[in-house]
């Protein structure tokens, strides 16, 4: 916020002085030509040394460069005049600096955010020995990392959910989803993958365990799908732009509520941040402005960054 600067201002023989337009008056000259007093410097004195400029203040030390945080005002508050609500979450892996706006902790519909949350605990039961997965299996999960394909979350939710279908939910909370919530009334089957919310925060730390604690193989193959997921997610993180190497996987919906648009990834070197946005448009608008809100997110905040 701007801060506003008071200034009172005295009228002076000289005329009127105005707040806001100011007027250095004339200074006053002599008609007299007289030779000057001896009184009068000479003009071989030394000027007085001008002060030294005041330092611009130094950003505050959030683990963050001067320049992200610059970046992170300018997406938030162009976020502030777009449809609906944006919650957004960037974490430096590499220092463990979060940065959050102000709706980072909104439960919002997950849209298909949460199948990345599926393929974690798929991988996780086999390695544990409590499933066995089939190449049929194994090419339904690629699909719903590639074109967020709904089937193919469906036969995996409905063969893996167990008989009360609360398995994935029980097993989601390990992985950072502690704010997922399941919605009731939607469908017979509860609960059920495609009725869920979560927080922006809450796909920050999803991501944060897929690249910090699942084993290199299983990180490997995630990472790489999100790399190249079909045009139809190559939006939200996606456009920090490919000098960035993103990967992502988005989630979109029209749902009680109206059109969410989420986006959760990573970009730089190592997969070093973490970006998630969730913008919730409350039937401001729909896929297009959402679409586009996120994405411009990103853009700012990494876009020519790296």
């Amino acid at each position: 916020m701007a801060a506003l600067l008071a200034v009172s201002a005295c009228s002076s023989a000289g005329g009127e002085a105005r707040a806001g337009n100011f007027r250095t008056p004339a200074p006053a000259t002599s008609t007299s030509s007289a030779a000057p007093s001896a009184a009068t410097p000479s003009s071989s004195a030394k000027p007085k040394p001008k002060p030294p400029k005041p330092k611009k203040p130094a950003c505050p030390d959030t683990g963050f460069s001067c320049d992200l945080q610059a970046r992170f005002a300018a997406a938030d508050s162009y976020a502030d005049g777009r449809p609906g609500t944006s919650g957004i979450v960037v974490h430096d892996l590499r220092t463990g600096a979060v940065w959050q706006n102000d709706h980072a902790g909104d439960p919002t519909w997950t849209a298909s955010t949460i199948k990345l949350a599926m393929v974690v605990d798929l991988f996780t039961r086999e390695r544990n020995g409590a499933i066995t997965l089939t190449a049929d299996d194994r090419s339904l999960i690629r699909a719903m990392l590639h074109t967020s394909d709904d089937e193919a979350a469906d036969s995996l939710w409905f063969k893996y959910a167990g008989a009360d279908h609360m398995t994935f939910n029980n097993d989601f909370p390990r992985y950072g989803l502690t704010g997922l919530r399941p919605q009731s009334g939607y469908t017979q089957y509860y609960p059920y993958w495609g009725f869920q919310k979560c927080t922006p925060q809450d796909l920050d730390r999803l991501m944060t365990y897929v690249l910090t604690k699942l084993p290199a193989a299983e990180r490997s193959y995630i990472v790489n799908e999100l790399r190249a997921v079909d045009p139809i997610q190559q939006w939200g993180v996606w456009g920090a732009g490919p000098a960035a190497r993103p990967g992502n996987k988005d989630g979109w919906s029209s749902e009680d509520g109206g059109w969410v648009m989420n986006t959760v990834g990573f970009v730089g070197d190592g997969e070093r941040y973490v970006v998630s946005v969730m913008n919730n448009l409350r039937g401001e608008g729909g896929y297009d402005e959402g679409r586009a809100t996120v994405t411009q997110i990103s853009k700012l905040i990494f876009g020519g960054y790296f």
